[in-house]
């Protein structure tokens, strides 16, 4: 997907491109990402970051005005993490964002913080789970990165 010399391939979908610098980003401050996570049936948040204390992050990467305006899933996200962001290129049109949600700006390389989320605490019971969720989805990436014939976990009813 990029080339050896770390240039993305044109080829890439923008938000896929974004999540990689969000990603690093996150990396860089401790936080273990997950892309394209499922925290509950029928969302896929484009990155999912558990935190060095436990705290559950969601980034949802937006690449134009359009791709905004046409994907309301993201409110679904909040009852799911501490902590909730777009992550957008510099030419976005921050204006049309929420401004009571967090906002990062990215590239394919990196990733800063312009403004902080609203923090939101989730309820213990729900943050075991999506943490082991999060584990379990990670290690079976994992497993099939290494060995493309290993069952999915989620081929096994997980």
């Amino acid at each position: 997907m990029f080339s050896p010399d770390d240039t993305p391939n044109p080829d890439i979908a923008p938000g896929f491109v974004l999540a990689r610098g969000v990603c690093r980003f996150l990396l860089d401050q401790g936080f273990a990402p997950v892309t394209e996570f499922i925290p509950a049936r029928g969302l896929r948040a484009d990155v999912t970051a558990l935190g060095p204390k436990g705290e559950i992050w969601v980034v949802e990467c937006k690449s134009s005005r359009a791709d905004f305006q046409t994907d309301q899933k993201w409110v679904g996200y909040l009852e799911w993490c501490d902590a909730f962001f777009f992550a957008v290129p510099p030419d976005f049109p921050v204006e049309i964002l929420p401004d009571n949600e967090g906002l990062i700006l990215a590239d394919a390389y990196n990733a800063e913080i312009v403004r902080d989320a609203v923090e939101r605490k989730l309820a213990a019971a729900r943050r075991k789970a999506q943490t082991l969720r999060l584990a379990r989805a990670a290690a079976g990436r994992l497993r099939r990165a290494e060995d493309p014939r290993a069952r999915a976990l989620d081929d096994m009813g997980d």
